[in-house]
């Protein structure tokens, strides 16, 4: 039987991941998929042990960020589904076959995302599907919250690329990662650009994955002037080459203010000048990027979004006070 799915691994300087990584692969229930790894230029011995262990590799002279990586595996690959995994992951047994199951229930399905918990404590969600709000604040759904409430398939804004299978004749369609994000936001980009072009993405609880997080980009740190730069960048790039011009226009207030929140938030972490550098970089440099032609229903697909922005923002808000609530009960 040909193998219907890819599992494309990004790699940079992350040989301190790979063992884990791989020995929960080879407990896969369904044995039938090809693995092929792109790495971004590694310099820690990753090459070395990709080699000796002899697995199907693709080896970049430079580090071309995530998106750059994974565009490369996706063209690469001859399978109906590609199936992107960071390497600082461990899935469980069942995950490929629960994901392959998830995607194949509708053509109209782009993306699934599956169920991530964190590595170091499993009782707690890292993601249960990407969400965006009108802010112009995409989120982890689910993130801190316990992972017992998160046993539903729904439907979300986006899925997390950390652990995500994709249909790949549709990137051929709408096109790929855009590589000036090179990493942060570039999952939500192309989740915001499927919807456009009329496809869902879901969330499936049955395909479930640990997760360390920031692993190998931002030296295990949830912030880093690296991260916040380029999130803010390409903020605008995500809404610059998606968002109709009604859309802006409408939302420009609620995007204005959750700019100058986050700004506030981002100082009095020490990285106030990263932020707003970011900003600067992105509003410079936006009519560089791609935007999403004019489809025949595209209209019709924005209003659908705009709402999803609405409910993504009550989501945020809900989910927030209930970290809160959940904090303030610990002291």
């Amino acid at each position: 039987m040909q193998a219907r799915t890819t599992i494309i691994i990004p790699n940079y300087n992350g040989l301190n991941f790979m063992e884990p990584c791989f020995e929960a692969l080879e407990k896969q229930t369904t044995k039938n998929y090809k693995i092929l790894v792109v790495d971004n230029g590694s310099t820690d011995g990753s090459v070395e042990w990709l080699k000796e262990h002899g697995i199907p590799s693709i080896f970049l002279p430079e580090n071309t960020g995530f998106t750059g990586a994974v565009n490369v595996g996706i063209q690469a690959a001859d399978t109906p589904y590609v199936l992107l995994l960071n390497n600082d992951t461990k899935v469980e047994p069942r995950f490929l076959e629960a994901m392959e199951r998830a995607i194949g229930r509708s053509e109209k399905i782009f993306s699934v995302s599956s169920k991530v918990i964190q590595m170091y404590a499993p009782e707690l969600m890292d993601d249960a599907g990407d969400m965006y709000s009108v802010l112009g604040w995409a989120y982890q759904r689910g993130v801190g919250r316990s992972e017992k409430l998160y046993n539903k398939p729904r439907k979300v804004f986006s899925a997390c690329a950390c652990a995500a299978i994709y249909r790949r004749d549709v990137f051929e369609k709408m096109g790929y990662f855009d590589p000036m994000h090179f990493a942060y936001l570039e999952d939500i980009d192309v989740g915001y650009r499927a919807k456009l072009y009329g496809y869902d993405n879901i969330y499936c609880p049955d395909a479930v994955v640990h997760h360390v997080g920031s692993g190998t980009s931002a030296e295990g740190n949830r912030y880093s002037a690296f991260k916040v730069r380029l999130a803010a960048r390409n903020n605008v790039y995500l809404n610059y080459k998606n968002m109709g011009t009604w859309q802006m226009v409408l939302n420009f207030p609620c995007l204005a203010a959750g700019i100058f929140v986050k700004y506030l938030f981002f100082k009095k972490r020490g990285f106030g000048k990263e932020y707003l550098s970011g900003l600067k970089e992105g509003i410079k440099t936006r009519k560089q990027c791609k935007k999403v032609p004019d489809l025949p229903n595209r209209f019709k697909e924005e209003l659908k979004i705009q709402m999803e922005l609405i409910w993504g923002t009550i989501l945020y808000v809900y989910e927030f006070g209930c970290r809160q609530i959940a904090k303030k009960a610990k002291k």
